[in-house]
Formats: structure tokens, C-alpha cells, sequence
């Protein structure tokens, strides 16, 4: 029996060296080995034999498995040697005409945000508007309690604010740029205030960091039919159709009172609420931003007469509107770095 074992090992081995002989690649090889040593190879099952010997001829049965074994590992690992040096000849053989031309790489170009930041800033200059910028990393007190947000107000908690310290956050909106142009300049103040902003959001429609832009306008004599028509102004521009209108639906928001959350009439069914248009889902209108009129209290903070000057600020996101514009549903294919999806703009 023992003796049987020893030569039907040895013939298997015999067997495997012509099995890959002709083979010329590494899956063709993996393949055979499998055949042999698999769980269900051929040496594999022929030494489940070994446990009806005794011990003595188990052992001389198990000297030979363990040589066949070894010589086809060697033989596989021989092989694709052989193998990788001859792609390494190949490539060493090959010939480069340097007279070709080269492959030119792709044209860079501006991120489709801050394309539409660009755009939205033109826009609102065209209003006499000025650029305000301001830290990201935000006091307090500049961030919320300005805003008329103290610590203990509920609307912090809107905000799913990054805390550095107590006292030192990540802006949650550009608001804070508004409240340290007026502490540094009197009125009359007309300025937007584009920027990264940060909060503890995550879907599809929101991202933890995302880019706002906010306006304000401080002066005399300043009417809630001022804000219509500047955002008026704004959807008409930047859609390119004279016919668009705005909506305000009454809303909260700490720091301005009348507060409002602005809508536009779909700029893809023109605010005919088809049922089919993807954008508006019927209604015929899409939510656009917030806005309102200054509260006292804001002005209270920055030292300015609410008796004698009004004022309103309003709100969007950048990538909002450009999901709007460009029919994108999902706000992170901005930041994926994907050039499939950055080349169409």
C-alpha cells in the first residue's frame, strides 16, 4: 500500500512538470498548481490514503507527498520567473520614435463653484454691491451672539455648529462678515459676503463644508421692497429669463425680523408646475435661500441707530444654485475631484 502511494506520488509529479511545460502565463500556471495542491487537487486527495498505513510506512509516504509538493511549488515559482523576465526582455527590446509628437495633456480650467461664485458676485455688483470677506474660524460673539443668538438661545442648535473651544467655532454662515463690516464702518453699507462655511450636515442635498453667499445693505429709508427687488434682479440674471418672479414665505431666522424664506419660479417649466419637470416637482417654485430685515438687536451690537437706519441681508448656497442651474443632484460630486462629471462645465 505504502509502496503504491510512493509511485502514484512520483507519477503525479511527472505529470504536473509536462502539464506546465507549454504554459505561457501566470493564470494558466495558477491553474495547474490548483489541480495538484487545491483543496480538491490530485496529490490533496491521494494523501487522504495515508491514514490507513501504520506509522512507520506513514512516514516514508509523507517524505515523498512533502517532496512532490516542494518540486511543484519550485516548478511554479520557476515559471513565472521565466515569465517576468521575459516581459522585462520585451520591454528592454522595445524601440520609442522620439520624432512622434507627444499626447498633450487636458486644458485646466475654473471649478464650476467658483465659476458661479464669480457670476453671482458680477451680478450684485451690477447693484453697487462690494465684496466683504472674513476668517473661517469665528469668535463667538462675531458668529452667534451679534446675530442675536446668546448662548442659551434654541437657534444655535439649528446651526450643528464645530466647536474649536468654547468660545472659538468654525463659521457656520459668512454672517459674521456682515456684523465686522458694520463694526468697521458706518452706514451706508452694501456688500456680499461669498466664503466657505462649515456644519454637521451629510446627504445628498447638504455636505459639511459648503459655500455661501450672503448680501446686506444698510442705509436709509431701506423697504422689504428693496430686498424683492434686488433678488428679483438677481434670479432674472443669472437664469437668463426676464420673465422669473420671487416669492417670500414668512420664516425665522434670529438676526433679521420680518424674516423670509425666498422662492423662485422654476427656471425649467417657467413656474408652470408640470408634473414631470425634476426640479420644482410640480410645484412651479424652488426654495432659493432666507432673507429679512436687519433686527434692532443686530444693529444694537454694532452701534448703529436702528431708529435712524433699516437694512436687509439675505442668504444662499452657491452649490445650491448651481444644482439648480445645471440639473445636479447630489452636492458632493463638487468636491469628488471626479473630471468626468468637471469637464462638462
Amino acid at each position: 500500500m505504502a509502496e503504491d502511494l510512493v509511485s502514484q506520488l512520483g507519477a503525479l509529479g511527472e505529470e504536473f512538470a509536462r502539464a506546465i511545460a507549454p504554459l505561457g502565463d501566470e493564470q494558466s500556471i495558477r491553474d495547474v498548481q490548483a489541480r495538484y495542491l487545491g483543496k480538491k487537487g490530485k496529490v490533496t486527495l491521494l494523501m487522504r490514503d495515508m491514514g490507513g498505513l501504520d506509522p512507520d510506512r506513514r512516514k516514508a509516504v509523507g517524505a515523498e507527498f512533502n517532496r512532490i509538493k516542494n518540486a511543484i511549488t519550485d516548478a511554479v515559482d520557476a515559471r513565472l520567473r521565466e515569465l517576468e523576465q521575459a516581459v522585462h526582455q520585451r520591454d528592454l527590446a522595445r524601440t520609442v520614435d522620439v520624432t512622434l509628437p507627444g499626447r498633450s495633456g487636458w486644458d485646466g480650467h475654473v471649478h464650476i463653484l467658483s465659476q458661479v461664485r464669480a457670476e453671482q458676485v458680477a451680478i450684485f455688483a451690477e447693484l453697487g454691491f462690494d465684496i466683504a470677506e472674513g476668517p473661517q474660524v469665528e469668535t463667538d460673539f462675531h458668529n452667534f451672539e451679534a446675530l442675536a443668538m446668546p448662548k442659551d438661545h434654541p437657534a444655535r442648535d439649528m446651526q450643528d455648529t464645530f466647536y474649536v473651544t468654547d468660545d472659538i467655532v468654525l463659521r457656520t454662515h459668512t454672517s459674521p462678515v456682515q456684523i465686522r463690516t458694520m463694526l468697521a464702518r458706518k452706514p451706508p453699507v452694501r456688500i456680499v459676503a461669498p466664503g466657505v462655511v462649515y456644519r454637521r450636515d451629510d446627504d445628498p442635498t447638504h455636505s459639511p463644508m459648503f459655500t455661501q453667499m450672503e448680501g446686506l445693505l444698510v442705509d436709509r429709508h431701506v423697504r422689504f421692497s428693496d430686498l424683492k427687488g434686488v433678488l428679483l434682479h438677481y434670479v432674472r440674471r443669472f437664469f437668463g429669463k426676464a420673465t422669473l418672479d420671487v416669492r417670500f414665505r414668512p420664516s425665522y431666522f434670529p438676526f433679521v425680523e420680518p424674516g423670509a424664506e425666498v422662492d423662485m419660479q422654476c427656471a425649467f417649466c417657467s413656474g408652470g408646475g408640470t408634473s414631470s419637470c425634476r426640479v420644482c416637482k410640480g410645484t412651479g417654485w424652488v426654495e432659493i435661500g432666507g432673507s429679512g430685515m436687519v433686527d434692532p438687536d443686530v444693529f444694537a451690537h454694532v452701534g448703529y441707530d436702528s431708529e435712524l437706519y433699516t437694512g436687509f441681508a439675505f442668504g444662499m448656497g452657491v452649490e445650491r444654485m448651481a444644482m439648480l442651474r445645471h440639473g445636479v443632484n447630489d452636492i458632493k460630486y463638487y468636491y469628488t475631484g471626479d473630471l468626468r462629471f468637471l469637464r462638462q462645465f
